[in-house]
C-alpha cells in the first residue's frame, strides 16, 4: 500500500481533500462554539453597592440551605422537606401565589414549587427560570445546587411587581440527583411533561445550576476533548450550554450577557450526546421539544468539591457570583420582550 503520493497530480488530490475535512471541521466548531460578541478580559469592574447587598443575601440562603440544614434529598426526607416548606412560604412572602406540583417517587410525596408572573401582552408565551434544590447524596450541596436556587429566589425578588410582556415562571425542582437524574420521576421531567400536556407555549427555559465557583488560575479549568482546544483553561467565566436545537436561544442569552454585563462568559450549542451537555434540568425540557439551556460554572470540569461531602458554603464566590445573578437578570429580562 502506498502512503505517500507519487506525483504532483497526487499530491494536488490529497491537499485538496486534507482542505475540504479542514474547512468542514472549522464550520462545524465555528456552529457549536460561535458567540455574538466577546467575553470580557481583564480586571473586573468594582462590585457596587447593589452587587454587595447581593452576595450577602446569597450567602445567607446558601448558609441556610446548605449550612443550617445540610443534606437535602429523598434519602434525608425530613430536610427535603424543610426545603421545599421554605421556598414555597419565601416566594409567597414575595407576593407570588406559589403552588406545589406535587407527585410519587417510589413511596414519597415530592413536590416542585412554582411560581409564576403572568405577562401583559403575550401571556401565553412562557419563560421558565428553574433550580433543581435537592442535594447530592451524602453532600450538603452548597454549589449544586443550592447556588442555583439562591440565585432563583434573588431574580423572582427582583422581577416581582414587573410587568413583562412574556409569563415568568419560577420552578425549584425536586428530584434532579442520583437515582432520579435523567428519569420519569426527576422533578423537571414531570413538570415539562405537565407543561406539555397542557399544550403550553414554553419559549425559554434557563437552568441554573450549580454557578458559585470561579478561579483565575491557570489550569483550573477542564473539558471533554476536543472542546480543551477550543476554549480558555482558566475557570472564571460562566457558560451557557445548550444542545444544536437550542442554538438560538444560547446565543441570544450570550448576547445580552456580554452587552449588558463585565464578566467572562462562554457558550456552547452541541449535540446533546457530548458529555456533560445535558446535565442538568434543561434536559427534560428537550425531551418534549422546549428550547432550553444550563447557566453554570460547568460544575465537575472546575469545582473539586462536586457531589462531596465538602461541598460546603465557605466555597463559593459569591460577590462574583452576585455579578453573574446581575446579569442574569438582565438577560431575563431581554428574553420576556
Amino acid at each position: 500500500m502506498r502512503l505517500v503520493p507519487s506525483d504532483k497530480r497526487e499530491w494536488a488530490k490529497m491537499l485538496l481533500r486534507w482542505t475540504v475535512l479542514f474547512t468542514v471541521f472549522a464550520a462545524i466548531g465555528t456552529w457549536v462554539v460561535g458567540m455574538p460578541g466577546h467575553s470580557f478580559k481583564g480586571a473586573l469592574p468594582a462590585f457596587s453597592v447593589q452587587e454587595v447587598n447581593t452576595a450577602q443575601r446569597l450567602k445567607q440562603d446558601v448558609e441556610l440551605f446548605a449550612g443550617s440544614i445540610g443534606e437535602h434529598n429523598t434519602n434525608s426526607f425530613r430536610q427535603l422537606q424543610q426545603v421545599a416548606s421554605l421556598l414555597e412560604s419565601r416566594l409567597k412572602a414575595m407576593g407570588y401565589r406559589a403552588q406545589e406540583e406535587a407527585y410519587r417517587a417510589q413511596d414519597k410525596q415530592v413536590m416542585n414549587i412554582v411560581a409564576e408572573l403572568r405577562g401583559a401582552t403575550k401571556p401565553e408565551e412562557i419563560v421558565v427560570i428553574g433550580a433543581h434544590y435537592d442535594s447530592p447524596p451524602e453532600s450538603p450541596g452548597a454549589n449544586d445546587n443550592t447556588s442555583g436556587v439562591a440565585a432563583l429566589l434573588e431574580l423572582a425578588d427582583r422581577f416581582k411587581g414587573r410587568k413583562p410582556a412574556r409569563t415568568l415562571r419560577f420552578v425549584a425542582f425536586v428530584n434532579e440527583e442520583p437515582p432520579w437524574f435523567q428519569t420519569e420521576l426527576m422533578g423537571s421531567r414531570v413538570n415539562a411533561v405537565r407543561a406539555k400536556q397542557r399544550g403550553e407555549n414554553i419559549v425559554a427555559m434557563l437552568a441554573l445550576e450549580t454557578i458559585g465557583n470561579y478561579s483565575d488560575t491557570p489550569g483550573s479549568q477542564h473539558y471533554p476533548p476536543p472542546f480543551n482546544l477550543l476554549y480558555p483553561d482558566i475557570g472564571n467565566f460562566i457558560a451557557f450550554v445548550g444542545n444544536t436545537a437550542s442554538r438560538d436561544l444560547v446565543r441570544t442569552s450570550v448576547k445580552l450577557f456580554r452587552d449588558t454585563t463585565p464578566f467572562p462568559s462562554e457558550g456552547i450549542a452541541a449535540p446533546s450526546f457530548i458529555k456533560g451537555i445535558g446535565w442538568s434540568d434543561h434536559w427534560s425540557y428537550w425531551q418534549e421539544g422546549y428550547p432550553a439551556i444550563m447557566v453554570t460554572d460547568t460544575a465537575p470540569f472546575r469545582y473539586k468539591h462536586y457531589h462531596e461531602s465538602s461541598d460546603t458554603p465557605d466555597k463559593l464566590d459569591y460577590q462574583r457570583m452576585a455579578r453573574v445573578v446581575t446579569g442574569l437578570d438582565r438577560v431575563v429580562e431581554g428574553l420576556l420582550k
